[in-house]
């Protein structure tokens, strides 16, 4: 289950500001005007070590003049139902209200955590102001400013509490690969190839595919879930309340998943959206493969697969580590390989390396190129490990961790990479004091 978090309440309580504070950026627009949320926004936080997803709605209301009101509503409550985790806006400044009230008896009949964010607690008699919420029937209220930030802390220690840790140890479950990429690229399609069959909708219309579809495969001799999903576009262009359903299901799909291959459109080539949701799956820890469908329909010669690859590869930039492959699924181009390369990516995603291989090949490498001095003290690793934990995760103990930098930290990967192949796969590097 998707670590999700629901933010909710009347209009013009201060939900959006305080999802813009969660994701660190203005991704939610703000203003004074009631009812400028009428979509849900998405987007990714992270507090205590712990991701979620957390969801902006609009404000709920009933009986106003907005025509929109009634799709906010079913908005909300698809957000309702996806949350695993809720919170409850309220406002300090204007009280309890009426639609306070009518929205608690809604969000009773969830059964899942809520908690009373009471907003605009900006100061001594504002946050004892906040004690009128208790009449709501919820035992936890939190006065917060969304503005400034004050309280938002205390809150996220208990929204968190119910989220597993980051990483859980690893299973025996079988791999899941998810088939992800922007609306009509070919995931459908690639699937029912894979499968022999029309597991999945296939039409010329972006956008045929609304859920996310699993389905039992076995290639190579390895068993695993494929799961197809509808498309992820661009926020600004989701347009109704099942297509935003579908999105969140299709990143919920993507957290669930070991592998993700993603789908681009040859003809339209490497867009933003293919980055972000690149970049989404590179932050959820999982591994990845690049499929370029539809390369049938390409002008080539024998250079253009290299210089797209290093089109793509310069725009990846640090996630340059996940192998592009060129297909055409309308004519079998190239299929198999992509769910050979899934399969490999997924064994390296499990891959153990014995801690003295580790250090025979790495500490080496350090003695050879050891991080800059700081003011004159030298930086020591003792030895390194890799953690009991499902990605890649490497700890090296030394004296001084505090002044190892980034371009360290990326050479290290490196030479992680040369010696023991994490293709396709993100590293989690740790420098700990010894």
């Amino acid at each position: 289950m998707a670590n999700i978090v629901a933010i909710v309440g009347r209009p013009n309580v201060g939900k959006s500001t305080f999802f813009n504070r969660l994701v660190e950026k203005r991704s939610a627009i703000m203003d004074d005007t009631s009812g400028v949320t009428r979509d849900r926004h998405y987007g990714i936080a992270e507090w205590n070590g712990k991701q979620f997803t957390t969801i902006d709605t609009g404000g709920y209301v009933v009986g106003s003049d907005d025509l929109f009101e009634g799709a906010i509503r079913y908005q909300v409550d698809i957000a309702l139902e996806e949350a695993s985790v809720i919170v409850f806006m309220v406002d300090c400044i204007d009280g309890l209200t009426g639609l306070d009230k009518d929205f608690a008896n809604v969000l009773r009949k969830s059964k899942k955590p809520v908690y009373i964010a009471a907003n605009k607690a900006d100061n001594q008699q504002m946050i004892l102001m906040a004690n009128e919420f208790y009449a709501l029937g919820f035992t936890d209220i939190f006065p917060i400013s969304s503005s400034s930030g004050s309280g938002t802390g205390d809150l996220l220690d208990v929204v968190v509490s119910h989220f597993p840790e980051a990483e859980p140890e690893i299973s025996s479950e079988i791999p899941r690969i998810a088939i992800l990429g922007r609306p009509n690229t070919g995931k459908s399609s690639f699937l029912n190839v894979l499968l022999g069959k029309e597991r999945s909708i296939v039409t010329d219309e972006a956008g045929t595919t609304r859920d996310a579809v699993d389905s039992h495969y076995t290639a190579f001799g390895k068993n695993f879930i494929l799961t197809d999903t509808a498309g992820i576009r661009k926020k600004s262009r989701v347009r109704d309340n099942v297509e935003f359903y579908s999105v969140m299901r299709s990143i919920q799909a993507m957290q669930d998943s070991d592998v993700c291959i993603i789908l681009i459109d040859a003809a339209r080539g490497f867009e933003a959206q293919d980055m972000n949701i690149i970049a989404l799956a590179h932050k959820y820890n999982k591994g990845m493969l690049i499929m370029i469908n539809k390369w049938d329909l390409i002008e080539k010669d024998t250079v253009t697969v290299e210089k797209i690859k290093k089109e793509i590869g310069n725009k990846l930039g640090e996630m340059n580590y996940i192998p592009i492959l060129f297909t055409s699924v309308i004519h079998k181009q190239r299929i198999y390989q992509v769910i050979e390369k899934a399969i490999e990516i997924s064994d390296n995603r499990m891959k153990k390396i014995p801690t003295s291989k580790l250090n025979d090949a790495i500490l080496p490498e350090i003695k050879r190129y050891p991080p800059p001095a700081h003011k004159g003290k030298y930086i020591k690793t003792k030895y390194i490990t890799q953690l009991p934990i499902k990605t890649p995760t490497f700890a090296f103990f030394c004296n001084l961790p505090q002044y190892i930098k980034q371009p360290y930290r990326r050479f290290i990967e490196n030479k992680i990479r040369h010696h023991f192949d994490f293709e396709g796969v993100p590293l989690n590097i740790f420098f700990r004091k010894k």
